[in-house]
């Protein structure tokens, strides 16, 4: 027997936005669904018709490439098997907004984390998680999302001076809210809620062990997702094992994300202009347009390294990360290049075979 609708799509993130992008399916005999869940090759998609588990048209599976087919967040179009509970997806609904990476295991491909979010929560922990490197990188990816980032320090129970630190975070941090929180004596999660109104989805981002999932538990009220002990050095055991979204009482939408190991940039040039705006600004004040910042006459970006204004390790990062998408860039050019080769050499071998 089907479940009674569980929520409207309103309630789901339901927009004009994707009403327009759904125009073209609605006669289809096709109903929208939000993709909540992906886990041992089995989508779950929300809808009005209840939850429904859910598998990919053969057409959709086989001509999309990885960073094209539907992410936990994705409005989708698919046909519902009342029935049975199920429904098969035949098209991703244009995306609002995205958190991608390289895949870690291919050489240029997408992995969509999250879809459809209106705010990333960046988090990290007090301690040995702290890492304002990989902070950068995260706020990088972040802004090329369109999504509004925000960052969450966790365990704030465990740092003894909590305003020096939070003082090294904001320093890289431009435009963007910082917020210490702690899940075990709920010290400043109620100053999360403003960005979790109705219909309203927050993603949660982050290194494996930070305390996403008690975070997760500590906004619901009840434990909603599994969680591991603190280990002796601070550090908590990552858990969350798959992408879920999940509702919670106010009304908004939490997306909690397994913890990443390693977050490789994709196509992020923007948002690393954006995370390093104070880089960006220095660079537009150098006498020459094409500066490298490797000793040119009138180099503002040398100027604030020599008089300390400018931190090295910091410039040095915002280097790593453009030399990371330029490496990136040549990559895609490349298969680009041999996908070419290969359509032409596949239609002269079809000239060859009609002409003869």
């Amino acid at each position: 027997m089907i479940s009674p609708p569980i929520l409207a799509l309103e309630d789901l993130g339901w927009s004009p936005f994707f009403e327009a992008g759904f125009e073209p399916y609605r006669n289809d005999d096709l109903v929208p669904g939000r993709l909540s869940a992906q886990h041992r090759g089995v989508s779950i998609l929300l809808t009005e018709h209840g939850e429904l588990r859910a598998d990919l048209a053969g057409r959709l599976a086989h001509d999309s490439r990885p960073g094209d087919l539907p992410a936990v967040g994705d409005w989708v179009a698919a046909r519902p098997r009342l029935t049975e509970a199920s429904a098969t997806i035949h098209a991703v609904l244009p995306r609002r907004t995205k958190f991608s990476r390289k895949e870690v295991w291919a050489r240029t491909e997408e992995q969509v984390v999250a879809a459809n979010v209106d705010t990333v929560f960046l988090v990290t922990a007090f301690g040995h998680d702290l890492n304002l490197r990989r902070l950068e990188r995260y706020l990088a990816t972040a802004w090329e999302s369109g999504a509004e980032p925000v960052i969450v320090v966790a365990k704030s129970d465990l740092e003894d001076d909590v305003e020096a630190s939070l003082a090294t975070v904001e320093a890289i941090a431009f435009g963007v809210p910082v917020h210490a929180v702690s899940s075990v004596t709920g010290e400043g999660v109620e100053e999360l809620a403003r960005y979790l109104g109705r219909g309203r989805t927050v993603a949660l981002l982050g290194s494996s062990g930070v305390g996403k999932s008690t975070l997760v538990n500590r906004l619901a009220g009840r434990e909603l997702l599994a969680t591991g002990e603190v280990r002796a050095d601070g550090r908590g055991r990552h858990t969350t094992s798959h992408r879920e979204l999940v509702s919670l009482p106010g009304g908004g939408l939490l997306l909690d994300t397994p913890g990443m190991r390693e977050l490789q940039l994709w196509d992020a040039g923007a948002g690393v202009e954006e995370a390093f705006e104070d880089v960006s600004a220095l660079a537009a004040r150098c006498r020459f347009n094409d500066c490298a910042h490797e000793g040119e006459p009138g180099c503002a970006v040398a100027a604030a390294l020599e008089d300390g204004s400018l931190a090295p390790e910091r410039f040095e990062s915002y280097r790593k990360l453009q030399r990371e998408l330029q490496h990136l860039e040549t990559r895609q050019d490349a298969r680009l290049a041999a996908e070419q080769r290969k359509r032409w050499k596949a239609v002269s071998k079809a000239h060859r075979v009609d002409k003869y």
